[in-house]
């Protein structure tokens, strides 16, 4: 059986590719354990320094995964052990990046970019509300672009995404861009790297632990409400929702 999840290392890097092309990479049940049983073991393993974060096919990951019960206890969990992670993690971004995987960016601590990379929130397009990814990005988002962004769920490139914070940095060869950044973390002491992490991970991870139960309710109530309902079945029919008529 194909797994949504593979983890290779070399070199004191721990690399987790999505790989879930049938759904866009979506955070499905599956998905999101494979993810935090891979993060777990790449946690524990002493010879790693850092982990990246990327995938296969034209998206990084498109959401919440709309065909089967989404349970944003899970994402939430998952967020929370990124944070906790005694490792750097970095995301490797080429593709399109949506919704719920805006969240897996906001939890990474450095995210470089592609040119062929797009970014938006599209949750209040389909009736529901960004309210987990809140957590991990509103303490590194520009405000005001933040709210235009969340609200009206524009689409915009790498270059706008590292401008906010979404991202930081973009390149035409994301790879020769990441050079640096990987050879400057293998560079670093472990304890010392994970310090430090910790330090620079303190307002994710208190707003997480602060508001991760009503993040949670909040998007499980959206989920199962009527709009949500006809906002995922347009999406599906592409057609425009009954409010956008």
């Amino acid at each position: 059986m194909a797994t949504p999840v593979h983890a290779t290392t070399a070199a004191g890097v721990t690399t987790l590719t999505l790989d879930s092309p049938a759904n866009r990479n979506a955070l499905s049940a599956e998905l999101v354990a494979e993810l935090r049983a891979a993060f777990a073991a790449a946690g524990a393993d002493p010879a790693v320094r850092a982990v990246v974060l990327t995938h296969t096919t034209g998206t990084f990951c498109s959401g919440a995964d709309l065909t089967s019960p989404f349970d944003p206890a899970d994402f939430v969990a998952l967020l929370r052990e990124i944070a906790d992670l005694p490792k750097p993690v970095v995301a490797r971004v080429t593709g399109h990046v949506r919704a719920g995987g805006l969240g897996l960016l906001g939890v990474c601590d450095i995210a470089a970019a592609g040119p062929q990379s797009s970014y938006a929130f599209t949750e209040t397009h389909l009736g529901v509300v960004p309210a987990v990814i809140s957590a991990p990005l509103l303490p590194r988002l520009d405000p005001r672009a933040a709210s235009r962004y969340c609200l009206t769920a524009e689409v915009f490139d790498a270059a706008e995404a590292t401008r906010i914070g979404l991202l930081t940095l973009h390149g035409e060869d994301v790879d020769e861009t990441l050079k640096p950044v990987l050879a400057g973390l293998r560079k670093a002491g472990p304890e010392a790297l994970a310090a430090t992490r910790r330090l620079l991970t303190a307002p994710v991870r208190a707003a997480l632990a602060r508001d991760g139960v009503a993040l949670t309710e909040l998007s499980a109530h959206h989920f199962a409400s009527a709009e949500a309902r006809e906002g995922i079945t347009a999406r599906f029919e592409r057609r425009d929702p009954s409010w956008a008529r």
